[in-house]
């Protein structure tokens, strides 16, 4: 089992909505893993992701609690799910 499969995808959008999010999982015990497409398509030499937005996993076992924090935090992100 690969690493990523422990992880579940709990909110994508600006960074610095990524790195609040992160202080206030961290503050709950949740840990957190960015990971930036674009930033790191740029430093291969190639396109991908887009820019300013980066996406913010969890542990699978910590997800219903983290994403009731950031939906809680930025409510308007989730209006569309």
């Amino acid at each position: 089992m690969s690493e990523e499969e422990n992880y579940k995808r709990v909110y994508t959008g600006p960074e610095t909505n990524v790195q609040y999010l992160q202080e206030l999982f961290e503050k709950e015990g949740i840990h957190s893993r960015v990971r930036n497409d674009f930033d790191s398509g740029l430093r291969a030499g190639f396109g991908g992701g887009l820019p300013g937005q980066v996406l913010l996993f969890v542990w699978e076992n910590q997800y219903q609690k983290a994403v009731k924090i950031a939906r809680e935090t930025f409510p308007k992100d989730f209006e569309n799910e």
